[in-house]
């Protein structure tokens, strides 16, 4: 803690320094002590030798375990995402409409979806489309998965949606409807291509949560990577390898995904930067009709 005082605390004394000092080392102490007990239960399971990594050196553990896994990942990521930044479009416009009865509806669905844990949302999808049969056992998971994934992240865009166009200066709106456009076209050629740039970093980071979050469809029994690691570890007993595999791998996807949309979003903010106003052509003055001419 720095030794100058600011607003909001006093600078500390020699014997504040003291104690921080002493919390300071115990705490390492015990992260330390942590941190040998946690080596020494892995080193006597036998989970820290060379021969636990051998397996990913084999095509086999790849083509049978984590490359179906990873397929199976991508696949309800982004699908899910798709129909969540569609859903949210709808429901943030909605929020956002003239209509009492569409604003009701529209911050129902909102609430609702956002207050209730997205593995509760996959539970009950799979428990409905499994009573009804509405999809076939094999795609049963993957609807699940999809269903919770869309409901959740599709209210949380529709509130970065609604904040993102009223964000926007409210001169924009009375000018456009000044000049007789109605709601929906001021809505869709006005207020929407500016709220995306500003929406984008918070989009992103839900789209990173909807990925991760596809990593509870395990637990209905869906085929993705964490599922494929963990039994990976199970067949080969080497769960403490596999799992800081299929940790790599989970880093590697978010940081593309975050990637590929931070270049998108740059795209789409130099492509405004970079347009330019025409000015109109003048037509020129009819014959006889030039007054400076004998100026």
């Amino acid at each position: 803690m720095s030794a100058q005082a600011t607003v909001l605390y006093d600078a500390p004394g020699p014997r504040a320094r003291t104690i921080y000092r002493l919390a300071s080392v115990a705490v390492a102490l015990v992260l330390l002590a942590v941190g040998y007990a946690v080596y020494r239960a892995l080193d006597e399971k036998g989970q820290l030798t060379a021969e636990k990594w051998d397996p990913f050196l084999e095509s086999t553990s790849w083509t049978t375990y984590l490359i179906p896994g990873i397929r199976g990942t991508l696949v309800a990521a982004a699908i899910s995402i798709v129909l969540a930044l569609i859903l949210g479009g709808l429901l943030g416009i909605g929020r956002l409409s003239e209509h009492r009865f569409v604003r009701i509806v529209s911050g129902v669905v909102v609430e609702l979806f956002r207050a209730i844990p997205v593995l509760i949302l996959m539970i009950f999808a799979y428990q409905v489309y499994a009573e009804y049969q509405v999809f076939k056992s094999s795609y049963l998971a993957l609807a699940a998965v999809v269903t919770g994934l869309t409901l959740y992240n599709g209210s949380v865009i529709a509130e970065i949606v609604r904040a993102g166009i009223l964000s926007l200066p409210k001169g924009q709106t009375e000018a456009a409807q000044a000049l007789g456009m109605r709601k929906s076209q001021v809505m869709v050629t006005i207020l929407l291509p500016q709220a995306v740039t500003a929406m984008l970093p918070a989009i992103i980071s839900q789209m990173v949560v909807a990925l991760k979050d596809s990593a509870l469809g395990y637990l209905i029994g869906y085929v993705e990577v964490v599922r494929s690691g963990q039994q990976l570890g199970a067949f080969y007993g080497n769960y403490l390898p596999a799992l800081l595999v299929v940790a790599a791998i989970m880093i590697v996807l978010n940081s593309a995904l975050s990637a590929l949309a931070t270049y998108v979003e740059k795209r789409l903010r130099s492509g405004k930067k970079g347009r330019t106003t025409v000015e109109p052509a003048v037509p020129p003055a009819a014959p006889g009709m030039d007054l400076t001419a004998n100026v």
